[in-house]
């Protein structure tokens, strides 16, 4: 399921060092908590749907690493580079076993069809 990324020949040579850093912190902070723990929801303040995805995990008994980047009114470049990386546009970003399984209405499906505590056995 390749999706389309810009070939690093089509950047100009003096700007490669921008993309290839621009807010890397972040994503270097979500691939080590998605390293680390089995189960990890990425949103942002005041998002009713990163809510619901922490919710319906608490429900299930499910321990989760939750990482908050910003509000509605913040940190939006720094999501940005988030969604870059995985190719999600929305939060939350839900991870199972360093596995990007969608946002919260997926995580629900996941867990009512049984296979969230199938990828966590």
């Amino acid at each position: 399921m390749p999706r389309p990324v810009l070939d690093e020949s089509a950047i100009h040579p003096a700007v490669r060092p921008l993309v290839a850093t621009l807010h890397a912190d972040v994503v270097t902070q979500v691939r080590e908590a998605v390293s680390d723990h089995d189960v990890v929801v990425v949103g942002m303040a005041g998002n009713p749907f990163v809510k619901k995805a922490r919710r319906a995990l608490d429900a299930a008994g499910v321990p989760h690493h939750d990482i908050d980047i910003g509000s509605y009114f913040s940190q939006w470049r720094r999501r940005n580079a988030l969604k870059m990386w995985t190719g999600w546009p929305t939060l939350p970003m839900v991870f199972v076993r360093r596995q990007l399984v969608g946002g919260a209405d997926d995580l629900q499906r996941l867990i009512a069809s049984g296979e969230l505590k199938q990828l966590l056995a």
